[in-house]
């Protein structure tokens, strides 16, 4: 009797709850919960930014085609490529970079990677002369700024962490310093270049995804794919090391063995994507901020894809706004980092109010 009176009362009870929502207009508080549950869940929320992702390839693949739609897929599929791996490789590296440094406004870019390859481009039209740089092809150009990038990178890494002073924060100050100083020796360099000079360092200093080497968007792939094959293993170690040092040496992570090894990966693929497309300072930053409350969870098997499909939202859909509403073309790398800028002063404001 027990039971079936429970069973009445149950029944009446989501009569009465679907009697409330039909005069109210609202969902039933039950299918409020279902879909506050489904909602929580990352795979969900995940597999929804996988299909906006889609949808705006979708679209920049199949309108506005003016001619052969062979010829327009070929064009358009390597600019979407490029895409793919500057968003990976940027999104990637800033989530692990932040896991490291337990700090979500800083990114990369702050050890100086952005300064050196200015520094590096600067250098050679300053001692080569325009002629003499626009003399190197792609892939020697390419192969030259990753190999200078890499090793800067593991100099300072195994310099500053490796020894026995053994601290991140020491590292990352002396890369801001160092940054500081690349960026005022290129300044320097660059007041002495003549106008034309100076004009092929400045459009080397912007970066562009239009189109880019076929050969390079591979060999920078192949890059990033690796880094991504080798953090995969990492993923359950890298939600240990997010809880901080001293919690995940005490849960048996060999803390600089790790932490040397994410440090040489995210070295590898910033240094590549740069070398390919061109600095991007705040890019990172927003993807990678806009995947922890996209996915509401601290994992890394949803903050990583997460951070790549926002990438991939940003870069597609900015083009897609460019190009087919606006009649822009190549400016979307100068939109991400004023965005990013308004974005790093939001959430320092943020952050500094707490």
């Amino acid at each position: 009797m027990l039971t079936e009176s429970s069973t009445r009362s149950a029944g009446a009870g989501r009569a009465g709850d679907a009697e409330s929502a039909a005069h109210t207009g609202r969902l039933p508080a039950t299918a409020r919960g279902v879909l506050a549950s489904w909602w929580a869940c990352p795979a969900v929320r995940l597999g929804l930014l996988a299909t906006v992702v889609v949808a705006l390839v979708s679209l920049y693949f199949f309108t506005d085609v003016p001619g052969s739609l062979a010829f327009a897929l070929k064009i358009r599929s390597i600019t979407v490529l490029a895409m793919l791996v500057v968003a990976t490789a940027v999104g990637v590296s800033t989530v692990l970079f932040h896991t490291i440094t337990a700090n979500r406004i800083l990114t990369p870019s702050i050890m100086g990677f952005d300064a050196f390859y200015a520094l590096i481009a600067t250098a050679m039209v300053f001692f080569l002369g325009s002629a003499g740089f626009l003399t190197f092809d792609a892939l020697t150009l390419w192969a030259a700024q990753l190999v200078v990038m890499v090793a800067f990178s593991v100099f300072l890494f195994t310099w500053m962490f490796a020894g026995k002073r053994r601290s991140i924060h020491l590292m990352l100050l002396v890369g801001i310093v160092l940054g500081t100083f690349f960026r005022s020796f290129t300044e320097w360099m660059q007041r002495m270049l003549d106008p034309l000079d100076f004009q092929v360092v400045t459009d080397a200093m912007f970066a562009s995804l239009a189109r880019p080497d076929e050969t390079l968007l591979l060999l920078t792939g192949i890059l990033v794919l690796l880094g991504c094959a080798a953090v995969v293993p990492l993923l359950h170690t890298l939600d240990v090391l997010s809880l901080g040092e001293p919690v995940a040496v005490g849960l048996g992570v060999n803390h600089r063995r790790v932490v040397m090894m994410l440090f040489a990966i995210i070295a590898v693929m910033i240094a590549a994507s740069t070398a390919m497309v061109g600095p991007i300072l705040f890019f990172g930053l927003i993807v990678a901020n806009l995947a922890y409350s996209c996915v509401g969870s601290f994992r890394h098997r949803w903050t990583l894809p997460a951070a790549v499909g926002l990438g991939m939202v940003c870069l597609v859909g900015g083009q897609l706004l460019l190009e087919r509403v606006f009649g822009f073309g190549g400016a979307l790398a100068m939109i991400i980092e004023f965005a990013g800028g308004l974005f790093f002063l939001s959430l320092v404001l943020r952050k500094g109010a707490r």
